[in-house]
């Protein structure tokens, strides 16, 4: 889970990335220093992290999404659901219903995902 766990400040260095890119590095660093008080090298060492994991990047001074935002939290909730509940989606209903309660509306919407997905 590692690959798709951020901490708080990989999370909003993340965003950053996302809502602007593709960004050149240089642009990236100035936006981080605005944003967080960050030297370049701060900016290079979150950036080579996020690359090493495989969700953006950087490309001769450019740098893209490997992964969409959209794309990186379904990986997010796969793993999840993957390792605490041995990937079993029932389960994880099952557990999060105990704790709260579902709308009507919840249940309706989980019912078309469940309609949609046995036409398929």
């Amino acid at each position: 889970m590692e690959q798709y766990k951020l901490g708080e400040m990989e999370q909003r260095f993340a965003e950053i990335i996302w809502d602007n890119e593709p960004v050149t590095s240089r642009t990236l660093t100035k936006l981080c220093e605005k944003e967080f008080g960050w030297k370049r090298t701060t900016t290079y060492t979150m950036l080579k992290r996020l690359c090493d994991r495989e969700i953006f990047k950087n490309d001769g001074g450019m740098v893209i999404a490997l992964m969409s935002k959209s794309e990186f939290k379904v990986a997010q909730g796969e793993k999840f659901i993957s390792e605490i509940f041995h990937g079993s989606l029932p389960q994880f209903l099952a557990a999060f219903s105990r704790h709260k309660k579902l709308s009507k509306r919840d249940i309706n919407e989980i019912q078309k995902l469940i309609d949609e997905y046995k036409e398929e």
